[in-house]
């Protein structure tokens, strides 16, 4: 952005400036009467106000003290006026602030009388093209302009819509990691916020300003959002999407959202989430969103399936579809046969294939696999059966328990469809990751140890993904005296989270998780964790630092060389190479 010769623009409204002055003072023979010449002729002109210059004079208060007070109540007063006549007819509004615009804007470069400027565009619907070629040019004048204007600004320049958004979403990411990550917090965890309070948030809330009514602005984002997701696999921009519409639902931005053709269905599972529930009439509403997609609109889908890929989308229906599990066992009802339960796989299986669908341009439903519902689910429900079966023995008297043999019935290793069909799917693979969820909410230590052993089997590794170990850490913490027995280490630290490559997230959760409980360990186990957690010169300087908290907090019982000083991370603006948006609706 080039920054032109600054003028004042006062000769070019027929106000004497500092050329003006500049040239009186050098051809006149008398600079001290030339001087006088010129306050007579540029001060206050007003005879009503002349008289007190002397008495001003006599107490000490500089004439510059006196203009400045006097044009800032001047100044706000045609602000005020301006701001009133925004407000009006737009027949009569358009043509008055239109005269203002010409004769005024000649002084935008002067910093006192900006003000009066701005606050004519701001209230100017549809500003020329030339005004807002010289505001993109000059930085301190594009700085300075209302969110209102630069709106006008951006419609037609995207690359500088995007320089402003990249920061915003940056932010954005850290915060949901932020809260990921955090070692210290066991209380406000990932999925506790309400939708309500979650959008509004500042990254969402600003964005929502920014947008204002602009279709253009909204799509642009969405685009953004979109192409970072591609880029990266981020499901928080799956969130933010979902979280953007909607805070433009709360404020009521007709003109956007009665176009996004997402909205009707978004709004509706975002009071799902809120009630916690699903109840026939919203299945029905969400079940005819997806059924009536019209032939040439299979694009929306993707958008759909982003608003599903949100992690607390996929956590609402997968919790959903397990208490409905459980509720079938009870009542020993069939999973097929319940229509509420195959619209959540249904909608789970959409969110699941959002990033496949929007690479792929590929706008197709995935078929939810019949099998998944025949055969996964029976096999899954079994164990929760087994569940309940080793918790009703375990309140009986001991005298009235059955032998031993019924006990291992129902803790043996998971049945093989189990495993299988996790491998396969990701459907089952997330209602599996729930189930242990739930086992660890139960403190149920024999059926969280029966499916931990398997849970490295997911397919594209989903059991590792940040959410669902937020939660699984946050539910193991209260879980610590498990930590000294050496099978439930095995299966959760070698089974686990230790299976396979080392990655980055998985030492960040560990992290967490051995601050708490470090001190049930045995010595050995202890020395073995810290080892594998110990971070790469790669990784982020935070968890350095942590790493080092951690070993100073477990004391000297294990002893570790000093650690590799850290490679700071290459950062690059995400918003690079963002392709246009064409029409979206």
């Amino acid at each position: 952005m080039s920054v032109p010769p600054q003028t004042t623009g006062l000769e070019e409204v027929n106000i004497p400036g500092q050329a003006y002055l500049r040239d009186a003072l050098t051809s006149c023979t008398d600079p001290l009467k030339a001087i006088e010449n010129f306050q007579l002729e540029n001060g206050v002109l007003l005879p009503s106000l002349r008289p007190m210059l002397p008495l001003l004079d006599l107490h000490g208060v500089r004439r510059l003290e006196f203009h400045n007070s006097l044009l800032e109540e001047l100044r706000e007063k045609l602000i005020a006026y301006i701001n009133e006549l925004g407000q009006k007819d737009p027949r009569e509004r358009d043509k008055k602030l239109k005269e203002l615009l010409v004769k005024s804007f000649p002084v935008v470069h002067v910093k006192p009388l900006r003000p009066v400027v701005m606050a004519i565009l701001r209230n100017t619907p549809h500003i020329d093209d030339k005004y807002l070629r010289i505001l993109v040019r000059d930085r301190e004048l594009y700085s300075d302009t209302d969110t209102e204007v630069k709106r006008q600004i951006w419609r037609d320049n995207q690359s500088l819509f995007g320089d402003e958004v990249s920061p915003l979403l940056s932010q954005y990411i850290r915060e949901k990691e932020h809260i990921l990550f955090d070692h210290t917090n066991l209380t406000n965890l990932f999925f506790h916020p309400t939708p309500k309070v979650r959008r509004t948030g500042e990254v969402v809330q600003k964005l929502a300003n920014m947008i204002g009514t602009s279709v253009k602005l909204y799509d642009m984002v969405l685009q953004f959002l979109r192409t970072l997701f591609l880029r990266t696999r981020n499901v928080h921009y799956c969130t933010l999407r979902a979280e953007l519409l909607m805070a433009l639902h709360d404020l009521e931005v007709q003109e956007i959202i009665s176009v996004d053709p997402c909205h009707k269905f978004t709004w509706c599972l975002d009071a799902c989430i809120r009630e916690k529930n699903v109840d026939i009439k919203r299945s029905r509403e969400l079940q005819g969103f997806l059924d009536n997609i019209k032939r040439g609109q299979e694009q929306v889908l993707g958008d759909l399936s982003m608003t599903l890929c949100d992690p607390y989308a996929i956590n609402f229906l997968a919790t959903s579809a397990i208490k409905i599990l459980q509720h079938l066992i009870n009542n020993e009802s069939l999973a097929r046969e319940n229509t509420i339960l195959i619209l959540l796989l249904r909608m789970l299986a959409l969110g699941l294939s959002a990033w496949i669908m929007i690479d792929s341009q590929d706008f197709k439903e995935p078929k939810l696999d019949s099998q998944v519902v025949s055969k996964f689910l029976p096999a899954l429900m079994s164990l929760m059966v087994d569940d309940q079966c080793r918790s009703l023995h375990l309140k009986l008297p001991p005298d009235e328990r059955e032998s031993a043999l019924t006990t291992i019935e129902h803790s043996g290793p998971a049945p093989d469809a189990v495993e299988a069909y996790i491998q396969e799917s990701s459907v089952a693979s997330i209602l599996a990751m729930y189930y242990t969820l739930h086992a660890a909410r139960q403190k149920d230590r024999v059926g969280l140890l029966r499916v931990l052993s398997i849970l490295s089997s997911c397919k594209d590794e989903r059991a590792m993904e940040d959410p669902f170990l937020h939660s699984l850490i946050a539910l193991l913490i209260p879980m610590s005296e498990e930590f000294s027995t050496e099978d439930f280490c095995t299966t959760l630290f070698d089974g686990f989270l230790l299976a396979g490559p080392p990655r980055d997230n998985v030492t960040r959760h560990m992290l967490k998780l051995i601050w708490y409980i470090h001190n049930k360990l045995p010595v050995g186990r202890l020395t073995t964790s810290m080892k594998s957690i110990q971070p790469q010169p790669s990784q982020n300087e935070n968890v350095h630092k942590l790493f080092d908290a951690l070993q100073e907090r477990v004391g000297s019982t294990i002893q570790e060389g000093p650690l590799p000083e850290p490679m700071e991370p290459e950062f690059d603006s995400p918003l690079k190479s963002v392709p246009t948006p064409g029409p979206h609706y």
